[in-house]
C-alpha cells in the first residue's frame, strides 16, 4: 500500500499513522520531494479527474491565469503541492482523502 502526500500535510500523516497502527504494510511518498512520473500522474487523473487538484489552497490561487485554466496534469506537474491528499493506493484500488468512507474501506473494525 502506498500513500501519496506531503510530509507537512497533517491529514496525510494521520492516514499513514493510522494505517501503520492497524498493521498495514504501508509506504509514504512525499510528492514534493519525489514528484509523480507522467505515467503515475496520468493514472491518477484517469481515476480522479479534476478532483485531484485542490483548488482551495493559496498555492492554487497564486497560479497564473493560464495555469489555472490548464489541465489538472499541468497544474500538478508545475506545483506538486496542488495535489489533493492523501491519495492512497491499495493494489489496483485508489482512494482520495481520509474521510470516514476511506477509513471504513481500509481499516479493520
Amino acid at each position: 500500500m502506498m500513500i501519496y502526500g506531503l510530509n507537512t500535510c497533517a491529514l496525510s500523516q494521520k492516514a499513514f499513522k493510522a494505517m501503520q497502527a492497524a498493521g498495514k504494510d504501508v509506504s509514504f511518498r512525499d510528492v514534493r520531494a519525489e514528484p509523480l512520473s507522467e505515467a503515475e500522474l496520468a493514472e491518477l487523473i484517469v481515476e480522479f479527474g479534476d478532483r485531484l487538484v485542490d483548488r482551495t489552497t493559496n498555492d492554487w490561487r497564486g497560479l497564473s491565469d493560464w495555469l489555472k485554466h490548464s489541465e489538472a496534469e499541468a497544474q500538478i506537474a508545475a506545483k506538486p503541492k496542488l495535489m489533493a491528499r492523501p491519495v492512497i493506493r491499495d493494489g489496483d484500488t485508489f482512494y482520495l482523502g481520509w474521510d470516514e468512507t476511506v477509513q471504513n474501506a481500509l481499516l479493520p473494525d
